[in-house]
């Protein structure tokens, strides 16, 4: 599984100009599962997402994390994280997990994040999606599961 995960002031996504989710001060996380992810690495995945500490605290010091400063999730699917542009010029998605499993993937990590007492927002999986947002910092952090398993 990849993310990037980008600490907001704001963030809404839209489908065919209908608003599909909006938050507040959180964290836009763009997720993308691919082929050879176990479904027991989820978990671990995003409860480490969640739990980083990127949040500024009384001090300006990244020091914070989501559930400490009350924030909120905008997770959208992106499979063009597993782009392989090592040949050629136009990316290869092989390395995406097929669309039936990655939709579980999907769910699943919304499943875990509200378990978690978060207020998560979504996209639409598969969807044409327009994403707005104001990243905050900048700070923007990419996560690969390879590097927690």
């Amino acid at each position: 599984m990849k993310a990037v995960i980008q600490r907001v002031s704001d963030a809404s996504c839209t489908v065919d100009g209908k608003v599909t989710g909006e938050i507040e001060k959180g964290l836009l996380i763009y997720f993308c599962a691919e082929a050879g992810d176990r479904e027991d690495m989820i978990e671990p995945f995003i409860s480490k997402i969640s739990s980083l500490r990127i949040f500024r605290d009384g001090n300006d010091k990244m020091n914070l994390s989501l559930a400490d400063v009350g924030g909120s999730v905008l997770l959208i699917s992106q499979f063009t994280l597993a782009a392989d542009i090592r040949r050629g010029r136009r990316p290869s998605f092989d390395k995406a997990m097929g669309a039936a499993d990655a939709e579980i993937f999907y769910n699943e990590a919304i499943s875990i994040l509200r378990n978690k007492g978060f207020k998560v927002e979504t996209g639409i999986f598969g969807a044409d999606m327009k994403i707005r947002y104001q990243n905050d910092g900048p700070v923007t952090i990419i996560a690969d599961s390879g590097d927690l398993f």
